[in-house]
């Protein structure tokens, strides 16, 4: 099946579901009428057949007991003559009393009720102490007379009887009728046939019968004609082709066999057919082939769609997960069977949480949507695109196609290096990727999808945004990674104490004066040791377990500012908040009791944001920026210059400072761009009342050349270094003993 077929919505899929279900009910029910009229000819005693027609009756409708009774001979009581119950049921309706039966038949025959619910009505609690939670009775009338009644009995307090099941079983009552009669009066073939025409164009599903010596149809019911668009009747069977051997009669074996069911499709109308041919004696004794015919069709419809949606990915329409391993498992096999060799490709969308909580998660399925279109239109692997949840999607390059993998991948980064129309607003997304060989890394589908991970997590602790084959090398480097998750949770679990505030100091340009610093998080890991933020920030964002810790690394630099401002210290400390920490709807209200819980001052702290949010979350960033300056804290801008954004984003956002990334930095004493673009930093940030801090500065040169840019700020190695909170205190503050001081001792 193409992947570009359309798919339906959860709603639809019950529908068809319970669409599909009547359809299969009704093809249950004509064959059930089927097996019953092939009993109208036989030469049983009258008993043995109407048991056989109740055990019909019993397994199709699933019920408890099928009774027949029948008046006594005074026309006083009516008596039980036989039941059919299951193997494991129990005989409930003969345990009924004749009086109790009579009277209550004759009440509901009087009234004109047939079907019964236990709790509706006292009077039936006779039939309450049995268990009996529905009854359903239908006269067998003969010469006008019932004379008979058929009782239906079910034990499950569910069960309501639908018009079809109550039609079905007045239908079977005729056919007993129609017994009767043949039984009373042998030799009357008109009434016999007569009653067997009034069934047979009852029955909803179309029949007709062929003369099996002649080949020609006797009768056809009406909604057979209507079928065939044709009368039928008097005609060739081969003229119409539901045996499947049109005008071809002599290879045609259907007729010779007692019994036959197949599905046949016809081209003229396009439809498929239910087909049962069974070998029956005609009203005349002679033997022929009743052929019932269901129109299946629109059964095969919801079947294929049901087939798509168990195999395709509900939002996107691409395959799912099962067909992914179910197709691997294929590909893996003919690869090693013919000695060649494919792709796996695991792909990663890069921070489209922040879509999903920024903006909301219907502009989420949007991107998916549109990110699954564009991947089905890469040749070579338009038909081998998988969604495995979430924002994870698997690529099988087939070993007929390997030779394009440069061209694909190369398509594929053009694809996610342009930016996404949502609703009229462009957004940028990137991906992560990992790719493995099959069967040269793997043989096992489990296998080579962990490894393809293990490939994408590589590229996501690379930077994002690139591409990662799998190594050897790399097996050792996933167990350091679940190493890590194990220890980060259980830091977390302990409350977090093994995270420590690091703080690089920020200096005035023309003082030359420390004015504050941006404090860094760093991980002493008690059997770990020392982790670099690069090793854990990655994981910890994609594991959802860096709000906790961005939260935690909040409370406790506003905590050191406020001891700071208690010693009549004011300093400006930039912290970082995360992309996932910035997109939570409640970030302000985090913030705003962040400073109420410690009593720091708000003028003491910069936030600091990075270039792709205000990018990618424009109409977000505006509000959550200006409602956290309300606040009295200032906004930065960090890693300027790396991304796609302008100084309009600037102005927009209303920034207080922008931070330009540390790669402008490296040459800028002897190359004409970096200045020149720091310059005209410097001079539009003035014009936007914005300060200017550069990053990365490690010379006496390089901050000569930005003090003549007339740069405000600086961060680099030139005067420090991330170090522990503490140390920073006592070389930049002169704080020496800040427990001393607690105490009044200083």
């Amino acid at each position: 099946m193409s992947k570009k077929s359309g798919f339906i919505s959860e709603d639809e899929y019950l529908r068809l579901s319970r669409d599909l279900n009547n359809m299969e009910y009704e093809v249950k029910r004509s064959e059930a009428l089927t097996n019953i009229l092939q009993l109208l000819e036989s030469e049983q005693p009258f008993e043995r057949v109407v048991a056989d027609i109740l055990k019909i009756v019993g397994e199709f409708l699933q019920v408890s007991n099928v009774s027949l009774y029948k008046w006594d001979e005074k026309g006083e009581n009516i008596v039980s003559i036989l039941e059919w119950i299951p193997d494991s049921g129990v005989p409930l309706l003969s345990l009924v009393s004749n009086e109790f039966r009579t009277e209550y038949i004759k009440k509901c025959m009087e009234s004109g009720i047939t079907e019964y619910v236990a709790d509706i009505s006292e009077r039936n609690s006779v039939l309450e102490e049995l268990g009996i939670k529905a009854l359903l009775v239908v006269p067998v009338n003969v010469n006008g007379k019932s004379s008979m009644y058929i009782g239906i009995a079910d034990t499950d307090p569910d069960r309501r009887w639908r018009e079809n099941t109550i039609q079905f079983c007045f239908d079977v009552a005729k056919i007993i009728q129609n017994i009767l009669l043949k039984r009373i009066d042998k030799n009357s073939l008109i009434s016999s046939y007569t009653a067997l025409k009034e069934i047979l164009d009852n029955v909803g599903s179309g029949l007709f019968v062929i003369d099996k010596d002649t080949k020609k149809i006797l009768f056809a019911n009406n909604t057979m004609k209507l079928m065939a668009n044709d009368d039928m009747e008097g005609k060739f069977c081969n003229s119409f082709g539901y045996c499947g051997m049109k005008h071809n009669c002599e290879k045609c074996d259907v007729l010779d066999k007692a019994c036959i069911a197949f599905e046949t499709y016809a081209t003229e109308n396009h439809s498929w057919y239910d087909i049962k041919f069974n070998e029956i004696s005609w009203v005349d004794g002679r033997k022929v082939s009743l052929c019932n015919i269901q129109n299946i069709t629109e059964k095969k419809k919801i079947e294929k769609r049901i087939e798509f949606q168990a195999n395709n990915d509900f939002l996107t329409g691409l395959y799912n997960r099962m067909s992914c391993e179910n197709d691997m498992e294929k590909y893996i096999a003919l690869a090693e069977e013919n000695d060649e060799h494919g792709y796996v490709m695991f792909l990663d969308l890069d921070n489209f949480k922040h879509i999903n909580d920024g903006l909301g998660h219907q502009y989420g399925d949007m991107l998916l949507k549109m990110i699954s279109l564009g991947l089905q239109q890469i040749k070579g692997i338009e038909n081998s695109c998988y969604r495995m949840g979430g924002d994870e999607f698997v690529i099988i390059v087939v070993p007929s196609e390997k030779k394009r993998l440069p061209e694909i991948l190369k398509e594929i980064k053009y694809l996610f290096n342009k930016p996404w129309d949502l609703n009229g607003t462009e957004y940028y997304c990137t991906m992560s990727m990992g790719i493995v060989s099959y069967p040269d890394d793997g043989h096992d589908v489990n296998e080579l999808i962990k490894k393809a991970d293990i490939a994408m997590y590589s590229a996501k602790k690379a930077g994002k945004n690139r591409i990662e084959y799998y190594n050897n090398k790399e097996e050792s480097s996933s167990i350091k990674r679940l190493d890590l998750e194990k220890n980060m949770r259980r830091a977390i679990a302990i409350g977090g104490n093994e995270f420590e505030v690091y703080i690089q100091p920020i200096v005035d340009t023309y003082s030359e004066e420390c004015i504050g610093g941006e404090a860094l998080i760093r991980w002493n890991c008690a059997k770990l040791g020392f982790i670099t933020p690069n090793d854990f920030i990655p994981l910890a964002e994609h594991l959802g377990l860096i709000i906790f810790i961005g939260e935690l690394f909040l409370r406790r630099v506003c905590s050191i500012l406020k001891k700071w401002s208690d010693m009549g210290i004011n300093k400006k400390i930039h912290i970082n908040l995360s992309i996932v920490q910035l997109v939570q709807n409640n970030i302000v209200e985090v913030i705003k009791e962040v400073i109420k819980d410690t009593g720091v001052n708000p003028a003491n702290i910069v936030l600091e944001v990075t270039e792709s949010l205000a990018i990618n979350d424009i109409n977000h960033m505006k509000r959550v920026i200006r409602e956290i300056k309300e606040l009295g804290i200032e906004i930065a801008l960090d890693d300027f210059g790396t991304g796609y954004s302008s100084l309009n984003y600037i102005k927009q956002m209303d920034f207080d400072i922008i931070k330009v990334d540390k790669i402008f930095i490296d040459d800028i004493v002897s190359d004409d761009y970096a200045q020149t673009f720091v310059k005209l930093i410097t001079e539009l940030s003035d014009k936007l009342n914005v300060k200017v801090c550069i990053e990365g500065v490690e010379t006496r040169e390089q901050f000569d050349t930005l003090r003549d840019i007339r740069v405000s700020m600086i961060q680099g190695y030139l005067f420090g270094k991330p170090i522990p909170y503490r140390d920073y205190e006592r070389k930049f503050l002169g704080i020496e003993k800040y427990d001393e001081f607690k105490e009044g001792k200083v």
